[in-house]
This record gives C-alpha cells, structure tokens and sequence, in this order.
C-alpha cells in the first residue's frame, strides 16, 4: 500500500517538482532542512534554507544560437541515461496550426531492449514545460520508435488523460509534424553526412525496412527514400535512387537476390550471369528485405525482379528463340524429370539464367524460396512450401549426358534427376528430405 506520508519528505517533493515542473517559468521555492558543521566544533547542526526547486529555462526554449553540441549532449545523457552522447539532434520550433517547442535525438546506439517486447516507444510531453506524459507513443510512428525526446506545447491542456490524448487532433497534428521532422532530419543526414547515415542504418536501418512491410504497406511511401541495401556495386550500402541512376539503358528491373550473407548470396548460380553483363544486384541479407521489397513492387517505374523468379529480361530475341526451341526438342526429358521428383517442382525447364553452373532451383508463386526459409524458421507456423522450379543448364555437359541417359536408362535417368534437385536445393541454402538417400546415390555412380 502506498505511504501518503512519503510525499511530505522535502526530497521527495523536490524530486516532484524536479521531474514534473522543471522548466515552467516561475520559481517553486521551499525551505529545505540542511546540516553543516558547527562553527569551531565537530558537531553537526540543522538549518533551513530557501531553496529554487525548478531550473525555469527549457533548453529546448533557448535559440539555437546560443546551444553549443556539448549543451545537446549533456542534455541527453543526463535526460535519458546513456552513456553515449547521441548521433545527431534537432530542435524544432513550430508555429502554424499548432504551436510547439521539440528536441529530438537519434541515438547512437540501440538499447539492450529495442528489439524486444519490452521497449516502450514515445517521447517526453510537456505542456507549458510541466511534463503530461513521460513517454507518449502516440508521437512516434513504429517506423521512428528509435528516436528520443520530448515535445513542448502551450496548446495541450494540463488536465488531459492519457485515454483523451489517443483521440486528440491536435496531438495527431503534432505527431505528423513530428514525422516529417524526423524524415526530414535523416534525409539531411543522407546527403550531407554519409558516413554517419550508414553508422544509423546498421543500428536502426531494419526498422526502417519493418515500416515498409508493416500494416500492409500503408506507410511504405514515408520511408522508401530512407531504405538502403548491401550492392554488388563496390559490396557498399546503396539506395534505391542510387541504384536507378547506375541503371544501363537497356535495364528493365531492379535486380535483387536474398540470402543468409553477401558471401552465399555471390555463390548463387543465378547471378553469376547477371554480374557478367554488368547488372548491378542487390544483395537482401535481413528476414525483413524480401518482403519489404515485395510490398513496394516497384520503386518510381522499375519494377523489383529477384534473380531466383521468373523471366529477368536480358535475352535477346534470338536468345529467347534458341531456348524456346530447346524447351520443345527435349519437352518429353523434362516433363519426364518432373514426374520423376514426384511432386516436389512444379516444373522442370531449361535455363536462361545459368551461366557455368548445370542447375539451380527458382520459384513462380508469390512465396519465393527465401521466403520459405524464413516462414518456416517458427516452428509454430503452419509450414508453407513455394512453387519449385528446375532450372536446367543446355550449356552445361551434364545436359549432354542426361540425353544421352534418357534413351538408355529411364530408372538411372531418375536417379541423376533426383541427384540435380538436391544439388540445386543445397546450392540455395536449403534442406534436402533425404540425405542418406543422396549420399547413397552419389556413392553408386561413384563406384560405377
């Protein structure tokens, strides 16, 4: 049960007063009882002392003139308990529809519990400089939740409760000021001071990317020009205007590739091809990316195309016709092979994208095949299967040699057709059903 009586403790109130009315703009004087030393004695003696319980000047009132990075600073590290001065500031002083004072921060790193349930997101809320809220989530959108701060307003009543603020329109219009604010301020950052921006971007970048995906989109236009991506240009982080502007003129796609890391993303058999026409790929190493990037589509008129799905656009006509004639000289081969893995592709077919690799698997549904990685990494997840496809080489010899078995010996030829499936499944990272069936396989052409 609360002790009523606590709140007659002088340090208590001054604590009161501290946190709640620090920057109003009169003085909250008490007397405060003290100890000092009694003149030419050891003994210690009581005295009262008026005392200035509040500090009155708001730094987020000063002009910004008169602040130096160190008042910032301090500021913030005192305010909110970092250690660690922040990577960048604003102050904002509004005037329009509603009035306001904000001081925002970005910090310079996470804290312990950002990526878990127990973080809270908001910033402080003043009315007048006497705190209404110590953290109203209402003024951040989830997108931003890293960013802390307060907010200063005259127009905000002091009596307001926190089930009155969720509804109140001029903390809406406040929050949208905010958020243009915020975007801003970070898109200053990005052309101005680079090295920084990318600091941000690997502590927070990945929120940026959930805003993109969260609530089906709604608010992927706020954000798109923030996002940034690993790039085979140079293996730099790269953004998506950045990427559109290296474009060749012939380019029809924002080409993009999904994996674990930079390093097995380079080993897929379907950019290899890619990078030696010197397209430009984006490498999407975080669960987030695929289906961030699905739900923007497209970014101005290019359309995003991962190099794992679908048709790329870089055959020539005379390509396209050689292959279409392949696909039909040897239809009855790969339906064959389709039957053979008994359900497990939709579709065997021969390759555009393949270079020097014999095989690789690629996916025609909504669900790519990182995709599926992903979704099934929850065990309490329903298990979700893409739509397979494989891809063979007609380059390759071992496409030669699977002709030449197809005539011969119909039951090998499923064998070798099985081999090239869980080979294509282990060059993309995923699980085979059988991997003593595989080993077995491999072992009897061996000793062959």
């Amino acid at each position: 049960a609360e002790k009523y009586s606590d709140y007659l403790d002088q340090y208590r109130i001054q604590s009161l007063v501290k946190r709640y009315s620090d920057y109003i703009r009169f003085p909250i004087r008490m007397e405060m009882t003290k100890s000092r030393k009694k003149e030419d004695s050891d003994e210690y003696e009581e005295y009262t002392e008026l005392v200035t319980l509040n500090s009155m000047t708001p730094l987020w009132k000063k002009n910004k003139n008169e602040l130096t990075d160190d008042d910032y600073n301090n500021f913030y590290k005192d305010k909110f308990n970092d250690y660690s001065n922040p990577l960048h500031h604003a102050l904002v002083h509004n005037e329009g529809t509603v009035t306001y004072d904000a001081l925002l921060y970005i910090p310079e790193r996470a804290p312990f519990n950002y990526y878990s349930k127990e973080y809270e997101k908001g910033l402080q809320l003043y009315s007048s400089g006497v705190l209404i809220s110590d953290k109203c989530a209402d003024l951040l959108p989830d997108y931003f939740s890293f960013v802390r701060g307060l907010v200063d307003s005259a127009d905000l009543s002091l009596n307001i409760s926190r089930e009155m603020l969720q509804h109140d329109h001029q903390l809406k219009t406040i929050a949208k000021s905010i958020e243009k604010t915020i975007k801003s301020e970070l898109k200053k950052m990005l052309n101005n001071e680079r090295e920084k921006y990318e600091q941000f971007w690997k502590t927070f970048g990945i929120q940026i990317k959930f805003g993109v995906y969260d609530n089906y989109g709604r608010d992927k236009d706020a954000v798109e020009d923030l996002l940034m991506f690993t790039s085979s240009h140079e293996n730099k982080l790269t953004t998506l205007d950045e990427y559109v502007s290296r474009m060749k003129e012939e380019q029809k796609y924002i080409y993009y590739a999904a994996g674990d890391s930079v390093e097995k993303i380079q080993a897929l058999p379907q950019t290899e091809l890619l990078r030696d026409k010197g397209y430009e790929i984006l490498y999407l190493t975080d669960n987030v990316d695929e289906f961030a990037v699905k739900v923007l589509m497209r970014h101005g008129d290019k359309e995003f195309r991962n190099v794992s799905e679908g048709d790329l656009g870089i055959d020539t006509e005379a390509e396209k016709e050689e292959t279409k004639k392949l696909a039909e000289e040897n239809k009855d081969m790969l339906s064959f092979i389709t039957a053979a893995l008994d359900g497990k592709v939709k579709e065997t077919k021969i390759s555009d994208k393949l270079k020097s690799h014999p095989v690789c698997i690629s996916s025609s549904g909504q669900i790519s095949l990182e995709m599926e990685k992903i979704l099934n990494q929850n065990p309490q997840n329903e298990k979700v299967k893409s739509e397979k496809v494989l891809e063979i080489n007609p380059n390759h010899k071992i496409f030669a040699a699977m002709q030449k078995l197809y005539g011969e010996d119909k039951e090998k030829f499923k064998d070798y057709a099985s081999i090239l499936y869980d080979q294509a499944l282990l060059i993309e990272g995923m699980q085979i059903e059988d991997p003593v069936e595989f080993s077995n396989k491999i072992c009897a052409l061996m000793a062959e």
